[in-house]
């Protein structure tokens, strides 16, 4: 298992990598070259900037229940295909429940948004967010290291 994460604007980077470390996981950072990491127990792995750049790179670098930390509901889709784990920076985890009316959201707010609307934004982040997140995060963990270890006990 590794830990991919959708680093371009994502507020939980250091934390995400803080628990990783923690539990002896190896964390990728993917971002494009208007961000820069340091001081970060994690790899870097910087593509140029583009449409998307960041979120095909990440894609093609997950295997089979590698855990991904992305807002983004398309990334979170087609990690989900390539039997991705994925996680919103909120603790949400994404799964076939749920990823298909999010992706529809997103479509019916793009259209809002073309149309001349104007859309509330998101909140701004809190330290309760943040321990939303890390709760959230290690019961992730905790919960595959348990099933790993069930199977192989058997």
């Amino acid at each position: 298992m590794q830990v991919f994460i959708d680093a371009d604007g994502c507020p939980v980077v250091r934390l995400a990598a803080d628990i990783c470390s923690k539990h002896g996981i190896p964390v990728t950072l993917v971002c494009d070259t208007s961000h820069s990491f340091s001081n970060i127990n994690a790899e870097v792995i910087t593509v140029d900037k583009g449409a998307d750049s960041a979120d095909m790179k990440l894609v093609n670098l997950i295997s089979c229940g590698d855990i991904v930390i992305t807002q983004d509901y398309g990334l979170a889709a087609m990690c989900l295909a390539r039997n991705g784990i994925c996680i919103s920076q909120d603790g949400l985890i994404y799964d076939s429940s749920n990823i298909n009316s999010l992706l529809f959201s997103r479509h019916v707010a793009k259209k809002i948004r073309r149309s001349g609307g104007k859309l509330k934004g998101p909140h701004k982040r809190t330290a309760d967010d943040d321990k939303e997140f890390s709760q959230k995060f290690e019961g992730l963990i905790e919960n595959i290291k348990y099933r790993k270890k069930v199977k192989y006990e058997h």
